[in-house]
C-alpha cells in the first residue's frame, strides 16, 4: 500500500466507468498504453486482481467492484480540496461602476487600486447610466450625487469641474464649431448642457463620450469634458473657462452591507485615496506634472 498513487486510483475510476482503456485515455488526455501501465501498477500495489481483461474491454472482479465503491467515495471527498486548490479562478470580483472618464483615470492608476497579492479582482462596468447598487449590479459606484434610497451609503470624493476643450494648436477655420453627445444619448449634465446652448454651431454628434473625445482631438470642434480628463491629455487644450453650472461634488456610493466586506472596504479606501491625491486636477486647477 505504500506505493498507492491517487492518480492511479482516479485512472482506475475512469477505466471502471468506461469499461476500457481507450475511452479512459481520451477522458484523461493520455494513451491507452499509459493507462494500462497504471492499472498494472495499481494491482501490484494492492496485491489484488481488479480487472477481467477481455478483447471487448475491462470488466471488474469482485475486488475491483469493492475498490470502485471506495475510490468513488474518496473522489467525492477530494473534490472540495481540488476546488479549493483552484480557488484562484473564483476569487471575488469587486465591481466598480463609473463613467468613461473616471474609469479611464482609475485604469491609468490601476496599481493603486489592486496588487497581485490581493485576494480579489477588479471588474469595471463603464457606463454613463447608473447601475443598481441596491440590487447589487455592482459593489461600488462613482456618482455626481450622494446615495439615494435604503441600504446605500456614500462617501464624498471631492469636486469635479468641466470646461470646453479643443485640439491643441489647431488653427481656427471660420466660425467655431462644436461637437456634442446627441440629444437622445445625452445621459449626463455635461452632455445636456451643450445641447441646451442656443447659439452653438454643432458640426458633429456622438453617442459615446469616447467618440466625442475622438472628434475633439481630431479638430472637428470644441466639446465639453471634465477637466481631469481634458487637462491630462497633451493633445487637448482648454477653449474657455470652467463651466460653473456643471461644477459638482463627486461621491463614492456603495451598498451598506457590502461596504463591510474586506475586499470592498479595501477598494473603497484605495479609490478615495487616489481621488484625493488628484483633487486639484478634478477641481480644474491644472496642477503641473503627472496624472
Amino acid at each position: 500500500m505504500k506505493n498507492l498513487d491517487w492518480n492511479d486510483l482516479k485512472a482506475f475510476i475512469h477505466v471502471a466507468r468506461s469499461g476500457g482503456l481507450s475511452a479512459a485515455a481520451v477522458e484523461l488526455r493520455s494513451s491507452p498504453a499509459t493507462i494500462g501501465r497504471k492499472m498494472l501498477s495499481l494491482e501490484q500495489a494492492l496485491a489484488r486482481r481488479l480487472f477481467i481483461r477481455r478483447q471487448t474491454g475491462y470488466g471488474l472482479t469482485e475486488d475491483g467492484r469493492a475498490l470502485l465503491a471506495k475510490a468513488q467515495a474518496m473522489e467525492a471527498s477530494a473534490r472540495p480540496i481540488e476546488d479549493w486548490l483552484s480557488a484562484d479562478m473564483r476569487r471575488p470580483v469587486v465591481r466598480i461602476s463609473a463613467g468613461t472618464w473616471i474609469a479611464n483615470l482609475l485604469s491609468a492608476n490601476f496599481s493603486r487600486l489592486w496588487t497581485p497579492d490581493d485576494p480579489f479582482r477588479i471588474g469595471f462596468k463603464t457606463a454613463e447610466a447608473r447601475l443598481d447598487i441596491a440590487h447589487r449590479e455592482v459593489e461600488i459606484g462613482v456618482r455626481n450625487r450622494p446615495a439615494e434610497g435604503m441600504n446605500l451609503a456614500s462617501r464624498p470624493a471631492g469636486e469635479v469641474a468641466y470646461a470646453p476643450f479643443r485640439a491643441r494648436n489647431q488653427p481656427m477655420q471660420g466660425p467655431e464649431n462644436w461637437v456634442a453627445i446627441a440629444p437622445d444619448d445625452a445621459a449626463t449634465p455635461s452632455a445636456r448642457w451643450t445641447n441646451a446652448q442656443p447659439n452653438l454651431s454643432i458640426a458633429a454628434w456622438a453617442n459615446t463620450p469616447r467618440t466625442l473625445y475622438d472628434l475633439i482631438s481630431a479638430g472637428v470642434g470644441t466639446g465639453v469634458l471634465p477637466c481631469f480628463a481634458g487637462d491630462r491629455d497633451p493633445l487637448l487644450e482648454r477653449a474657455g473657462e470652467p463651466i460653473a453650472e456643471l461644477h459638482h461634488r463627486q461621491w463614492i456610493v456603495m451598498h451598506d452591507d457590502d461596504r463591510h466586506r474586506p475586499e470592498v472596504r479595501k477598494v473603497i479606501e484605495r479609490m478615495a485615496a487616489l481621488i484625493a491625491a488628484h483633487a486639484p486636477l478634478f477641481a480644474g486647477e491644472r496642477p503641473l506634472g503627472g496624472d
